[in-house]
């Protein structure tokens, strides 16, 4: 009998993935589950990716990745949050769950405690727990899911180390305004609290400019990826921009987990990077944020998303697990609330996909609740 390291009793099977796993076993499903865009690669970038494959740019990079893209990254991101920080470096990862690894790894220690907020991406807690941390959840949903100053002074205490701070939100779509963002770096710094800012939906923020945590907090460690912006989540291509310091410890840790990222990834996002696509992305991510909020405000308690392609109801008497089978029974895929919360009253729903597909499942949604 095989036995396991006790880290792994902390862990267990992400029901987003039992979810999407489901939609192979239904047959024309409607799948609101994985968060990933229904629009494809754009041209200039599959055409680079191609470029390189044919190139021979098919072997190893450096760790920290190429250094016209570490360079390309950080200038461009420097430029778009208009940060004035200095000594700022850029790391090259394997999607931002590769940076949100690495960066974990390298800055969390037994015992130290890390902020939550709850609800959260469902990634957060086991990271913590594997690092044999102490995950502290915030529960935001006094305030409409918006974490605060306030709150965050509520769970802070001498073992605090590292707040989570994801901005837009998966799963409830939440994203801060400048003068949030400000007022929670400011209880940071205030109790030495280093953020860790999981940005990857920085394209994806309809309401108000998106602000990064970086412009406003010296505190702060930004991670984020191309997936959703570029609509290519499988090739696992990410980045974290930092602190020199932290920066080089997640660079040593990367040379012996993940290598590095993927060279013909890293070679086409040179491309990427000259294209602006957030405009368009947020015209039409707009679009059916406004589809999903107006079909589903009239059947259940739901706050307006500003971000991300998530929105997060409650579902009818407060029984998700219920709701969700019963979505289920009519080929509709949802995630259940616990999988991303303390709590099982809200369910999240996806709405990266056809239009035509998401009015028709929504529909069939509302029609559940009012029954």
């Amino acid at each position: 009998m095989v036995k396991f390291a006790r880290r792994m009793d902390k862990i267990e099977v992400s029901g987003i993935r039992r979810m999407f796993d489901l939609v192979n076993g239904i047959k024309n499903p409607i799948d609101f589950s994985l968060g990933q865009p229904d629009f494809d690669v754009p041209e200039p970038v599959r055409e680079a990716a191609k470029k390189a494959i044919d190139g021979g740019n098919n072997r190893y990079t450096g760790t920290q990745g190429l250094a016209s893209l570490q360079e390309k990254v950080l200038k461009h991101f420097q430029k778009k949050y208009k940060l004035a920080r200095k000594g700022d470096k850029a790391l090259i990862t394997a999607g931002a769950t590769g940076g949100l690894f690495l960066a974990s790894m390298v800055l969390i220690d037994e015992g130290d405690e890390v902020l939550i907020p709850d609800p959260y991406f469902v990634l957060y807690g086991h990271l913590v727990n594997v690092c044999h941390g102490k995950p502290v959840f915030i529960d935001t949903y006094s305030t409409q899911f918006r974490l605060t100053p306030e709150l965050v002074e509520k769970y802070i205490t001498k073992k605090t180390k590292i707040l989570f701070f994801n901005n837009p939100v998966n799963p409830t779509g939440i994203a801060y305004t400048r003068d949030e963002i400000r007022s929670i770096c400011a209880v940071a710094k205030k109790h030495d609290i280093l953020i860790l800012s999981d940005e990857v939906y920085d394209s994806f923020c309809y309401d108000f400019p998106f602000e990064s945590a970086l412009a406003h907090c010296d505190n702060a460690l930004l991670v984020g990826a191309f997936s959703k912006t570029f609509g290519l989540p499988g090739w696992r291509i990410g980045y974290a921009i930092g602190p020199a310091d932290i920066i080089d410890k997640m660079t040593m840790l990367q040379q012996f987990t993940y290598v590095c990222a993927s060279s013909v990834g890293q070679q086409a996002m040179l491309q990427g990077l000259d294209l602006d696509p957030d405009q368009w992305i947020a015209k039409s991510y707009k679009k059916k944020r406004d589809l999903a909020y107006s079909m589903l405000k009239d059947a259940f308690d739901v706050v307006k998303p500003q971000g991300a392609f998530y929105i997060y109801p409650k579902a009818p008497n407060g029984d998700a697990e219920s709701f969700v089978k019963k979505a289920l029974d009519h080929k509709i895929i949802i995630v259940p609330g616990k999988t991303c919360s303390s709590r099982n009253s809200h369910f999240r729903l996806s709405y990266a996909v056809n239009d035509d597909v998401l009015a028709k499942g929504l529909e069939v949604l509302r029609q559940l609740a009012r029954k």
